[in-house]
């Protein structure tokens, strides 16, 4: 049981969700848009999470798109992970999503929810950032298409009355060598230690990674790190390891120095499965 009440509301169009949120907000009813509904359970017991009027968007024909269109897969926001893993349609996608929490809370946690999560591990997000995909977000000022490495910076960027309505990513990026795995300290289905995924396109490692920081990332400096081929491959990782983002988290599941050393052997692990290096 949530500690406070609220209203419910089922839009069945994008225009419809936003004007109704826009409605709701002049009466300050606090609105929030909703899909699976598993943040604000968890977030709202432990009054980290409030509202008076709920916007369920799952009826919304374009969030709930899952089809290949053209040379780009379509994935929609209210899409459930169990969903998205069932069709494997994006093999990385697929496995990344597998370690999500356990199988009956994937069945009620939706893309959109995960990617947009206020809790910090957003893992569904990390095979995007890597394809270089792009997101169709909908607000008060209309449809807007971004690439989402733009709008998704250590969370996805939406304004007030926006909410994300599908993700697009080209084919070229589906098939393409991958790696996953997920190291916990705890339990089969805790929360992780650390989250790698990485692909290979053209010869070039990418690398995404959660769990480290505070926030899921990409970045550029690590890939130039890990894919300097001129350099013994402790060099490639040691510079990688120098170049991380920060702050790397201390907390229950691990220190920060433990984290590291864990992803230092995830990326020799990188290595040694889409660069063909030797690991010792």
């Amino acid at each position: 049981m949530l500690p406070f009440n609220f209203d419910y509301y089922t839009p069945a169009t994008m225009k419809e969700a936003v004007d109704l949120y826009q409605y709701l907000d002049q009466q300050g009813k606090q609105p929030m848009f909703f899909s699976g509904g598993t943040e604000l359970i968890t977030l709202g017991r432990i009054n980290l999470a409030y509202t008076e009027a709920v916007i369920d968007i799952k009826d919304i024909a374009e969030c709930k798109v899952m089809q290949v269109s053209g040379d780009h897969l379509l994935l929609g926001s209210s899409l459930s992970l169990t969903r998205i893993e069932e069709a494997n349609l994006f093999p990385l996608l697929t496995k990344t999503v597998s370690e999500v929490a356990d199988h009956t809370a994937r069945v009620k946690i939706t893309l959109g929810g995960n990617i947009c999560a206020q809790i910090f591990y957003r893992e569904a997000v990390l095979p995007f950032l890597l394809a270089d995909s792009h997101v169709l977000i909908i607000g008060p000022d209309g449809e807007k298409i971004i690439p989402i490495n733009e709008i998704f910076q250590e969370q996805l960027r939406l304004k007030k009355g926006e909410f994300l309505v599908q993700v697009a990513t080209a084919t070229q990026f589906i098939g393409a060598p991958y790696f996953s795995v997920k190291r916990r300290q705890q339990w089969e289905t805790g929360y992780p230690l650390i989250t790698m995924t990485a692909l290979k396109i053209d010869r070039e490692i990418r690398v995404a990674i959660s769990g480290l920081c505070p926030f899921p990332f990409r970045s550029k400096e690590v890939e130039a790190s890990l894919n300097n081929r001129g350099q013994s491959v402790e060099a490639r990782i040691d510079r990688a390891l120098a170049v991380m983002p920060t702050p790397i988290l201390e907390d229950v599941e691990g220190s920060a120095k433990y984290r590291l050393f864990v992803l230092k052997n995830l990326l020799l692990d990188v290595l040694a499965a889409l660069d063909g290096v030797r690991v010792r």
